[in-house]
């Protein structure tokens, strides 16, 4: 068998992955499309270990370690999602990138939305006040 056809079908398999990773909003979709790149990467080793015809079998034994760091990227991957779907309501990655929690208007006292700093004298009062009049 010629290197070029799992060269090919390697190549149309990570830019499938890379367009799922750019162009979907979906985490889990994302984490998919990022499992495709992977797989394409460990066809590649493969193929090219077949043909290199190595004693060692080095390209089977770096895919091995890559299957493994799929594994954990796709347990710990869905973990996070999970966790942010939980919190968040949504996986949609568009609506998660402010990833802080949300402020407490409590905790700045010269907030100047806050409408209790215009009855303590703080900085900021007299001009709620100007606004309000």
């Amino acid at each position: 068998m010629h290197l070029v056809y799992p060269a090919v079908l390697a190549s149309l398999l990570f830019c499938t992955g890379l367009y799922g990773v750019l162009a979907r909003r979906n985490a889990i979709l994302v984490l998919m499309s990022v499992e495709l790149m992977l797989n394409a990467v460990n066809l590649n080793l493969v193929a090219f270990d077949v043909w290199l015809r190595d004693t060692l079998h080095a390209g089977q034994a770096l895919t091995l370690f890559t299957i493994a760091v799929a594994a954990a990227e796709i347990g710990i991957g869905l973990a996070i999602v999970l966790a942010v779907h939980r919190n968040r309501g949504t996986s949609d990655i568009d609506r998660l990138r402010d990833a802080a929690e949300p402020r407490d208007p409590d905790d700045d006292p010269r907030d100047p939305h806050d409408p209790s700093a215009a009855r303590t004298g703080e900085p900021g009062a007299d001009e709620k006040a100007e606004a309000t009049a």
